[in-house]
């Protein structure tokens, strides 16, 4: 037998009892293996990037409005009235509202905004459209996308359920008005601006009505 055989031998033994070696040390897994028992009396492992902490402060309102504030506070007081309010799925829904009834209005489509304006707020954009139609006015507008949504403020109270929320909104949009000649009076085609306004929402919270109702306009 030459040299080269005998070393081969001799390297492949000892890579024989390095495997047998840590086998009785590691062990092997193969498939599932059920995760040992805990150790009884022993704190209980808790995942460092998912902690639910009791008691804590609640970020669907501390992340809007400060969480010492009356508004947070009046927030908290609309969760407990109502568990399944959220505030960031509320102000969700209030962006898009926000275009379709500033489009609507724009428009002079009343009949798709109506169900979501208060009595005072949908006769005062009542007479606004009347009155364009009496001057034959005429308004083309685009809505290009709302640029911030925040909130501003917010109120409730306990004895009805009356919940008030008051969102400050930035849009851009594009909008010209022409006369009954078809004569541009108001705007310039083609030039977006930034529009600022202050919406109150309102709400009985607690009841089968959903739906929240614009029912204060500001700027």
């Amino acid at each position: 037998m030459n040299t080269a055989i005998i070393q081969l031998l001799v390297l492949a033994g000892i890579a024989v009892f390095l495997i047998l070696r840590l086998r009785s040390v590691l062990g092997t897994r193969e498939g599932f293996e059920t995760p040992p028992a805990p150790i009884e009396g022993a704190p209980a492992r808790r995942n460092p990037g998912f902690e639910v902490i009791e008691g804590g402060p609640d970020h669907d309102i501390i992340d809007h409005v400060p969480e010492d504030s009356e508004a947070a506070a009046a927030l908290a007081e609309m969760k407990r009235a109502e568990p399944s309010f959220a505030v960031g799925e509320f102000l969700s829904g209030a962006r898009g509202a926000y275009e379709m009834i500033l489009m609507g209005f724009e428009n002079g489509d009343m009949e798709q905004i109506r169900p979501l304006l208060g009595d005072d707020v949908a006769e005062t954009f009542d007479e606004v459209i009347k009155m364009r139609k009496d001057q034959g006015l005429t308004i083309e507008a685009e809505f290009l996308g709302v640029r911030e949504v925040s909130l501003h403020d917010a109120t409730f109270v306990t004895e009805t359920g009356e919940a008030n929320v008051v969102v400050k909104f930035i849009g851009e949009l594009t909008s010209v008005v022409y006369n009954a000649k078809g004569d541009l009076v108001e705007g310039e085609a083609g030039k977006s601006k930034r529009q600022k306004d202050i919406w109150t929402f309102e709400r009985m919270m607690g009841t089968d009505d959903p739906n929240w109702r614009l029912v204060a306009t500001g700027e």
